[in-house]
This record gives structure tokens, C-alpha cells and sequence, in this order.
């Protein structure tokens, strides 16, 4: 069996976003420090990746696991 993964960076849903790690993570050093200009990448774009991998377009894409990270695994 072979399957399609997606690896997001932070993701700015309340997931991330909320009290609690904002008390884990008080240091701008530690936040998340991705390639591109972006903090966190939004719902949408996971969203569209997904939506792309299900697609016709990607009907010859098997067994890929495909960042959408903002450049975070270059870094």
C-alpha cells in the first residue's frame, strides 16, 4: 500500500494559537522560524494540498509525503 502524507509547518488554527503555548513558548527564539516570511501557514493551504492530492491532476502521485512548511525542512 502506498499513501500520500502532508507535513504542515504551524498551522494558525487554535491549535497552535491559544494561552497555553503561548506560556510554553514566551521567547521569540523558540517560535517557529520557516524559510519564507511566514510565521504559520494558514488552514487554506493544508487545505489546498489535500484537496490537489485527491484531485485528477495528482492521480499519478503515490506514495509522496509533501511538505507544506514554508520552506522549514530547508532551513
Amino acid at each position: 500500500i502506498r499513501v500520500n502524507t502532508v507535513h504542515p509547518t504551524g498551522v494558525n488554527t487554535p491549535m497552535i494559537v491559544n494561552d497555553f503555548i503561548a506560556r510554553m513558548l514566551p521567547s521569540t527564539d523558540a517560535r517557529l522560524q520557516n524559510a519564507l516570511p511566514v510565521e504559520m501557514v494558514e488552514p487554506v493551504d493544508v487545505s489546498n494540498a489535500i484537496v490537489w492530492l485527491a484531485s485528477e491532476e495528482a492521480r499519478y502521485v503515490t506514495g509522496v509525503s509533501l511538505p507544506v512548511d514554508a520552506g522549514f525542512l530547508q532551513r
